[in-house]
């Protein structure tokens, strides 16, 4: 792997096919990550949304590469008037009636033009958000 690969892992209470839905369903992403108009895991879908900071946001233009059910999903990463291109990869992994999620941003060293938004310390503290605090919010609230 590349110095620049970041990779985000974390074991949820949840089964697969849960995680699975959360992850591909696009009522369900809207609850913990971005707000997509459209989504579909299915190779050579495309899709685009809105994100980034208070001050800038910036338009993100993705296509999905890669689908095995409930196993794994990787889609292109890149932005609208910025050079470079990535890939986001989720992979999922059954460990006792729970499920271990890896996270992998591949080639995130090819916006070398973006500035600090486009740091590899931006990325990491974006992922981490989404799959530390976002996504296990989502699949584990806490009782009340």
């Amino acid at each position: 792997m590349n110095s620049q690969t970041i990779v985000v892992e974390r074991l949820f209470n949840a089964p697969v096919s849960k995680v699975w839905k959360a992850i591909t369903d696009v009522e369900e992403m809207r609850n913990w990550y971005f707000n997509l108009e459209l989504f579909k895991a299915e190779t050579g879908f495309k899709f685009q949304f809105l994100a980034g900071t208070d001050s800038k946001k910036y338009l993100h233009f993705c296509e999905v590469t890669e689908v095995i059910k409930e196993r794994k999903l990787t889609y292109s990463w890149r932005y609208d008037g910025n050079p470079g291109n990535s890939f986001v990869t989720f992979e999922l992994f059954e460990q006792g009636g729970k499920t271990l999620l890896r996270l992998t941003h591949e080639g995130v060293e090819s916006f070398v033009s973006g500035g600090p938004d486009f740091a590899k310390t931006s990325f990491i503290g974006g992922w981490t958000y989404f799959i530390d605090t976002a996504l296990p919010g989502y699949l584990e609230p806490v009782a009340q």
